[in-house]
């Protein structure tokens, strides 16, 4: 399988008043739920993406992208061996995928996340 970035996270101390800038800024159609905005582009063909608030003491200022890949914990094992290191271990997502956040060796923060079930299907 390709590794490909295909969704983006934007963190934020604030949901309301980032979403709301962001909106404001580039006409993004902004769809809150609690402490995270899903972001609508208005492009069919623009990643996806959403606006996050986390906890107090979890970072708040940052933008990192997720890369797809069918691999995640094999994956997690060669950014390890590289000298990266495991940020967020793997989460299981309510639709079967799992994400894990990894930070490269730069200190970067990157996300990995699988398909959906259905996707895996078809490949």
């Amino acid at each position: 399988m390709k590794k490909t970035v295909v969704h983006f996270e934007i963190g934020c101390g604030d949901i309301d008043k980032t979403s709301d800038s962001y909106s404001a800024v580039f006409d993004w159609k902004l769809n809150n739920h609690g402490n995270s905005s899903i972001i609508d582009t208005r492009n069919e063909d623009a990643l996806s993406g959403h606006i996050n608030k986390l906890g107090p003491n979890d970072p708040q200022n940052y933008v990192t992208v997720y890369i797809e890949t069918d691999a995640l914990h094999s994956d997690l094992e060669a950014i390890e061996s590289n000298g990266g290191e495991i940020f967020v271990k793997p989460i299981k997502l309510p639709d079967g995928r799992e994400f894990a956040w990894l930070k490269d060796v730069a200190g970067n923060l990157i996300g990995l996340i699988t398909p959906t079930p259905k996707q895996m299907e078809f490949e």
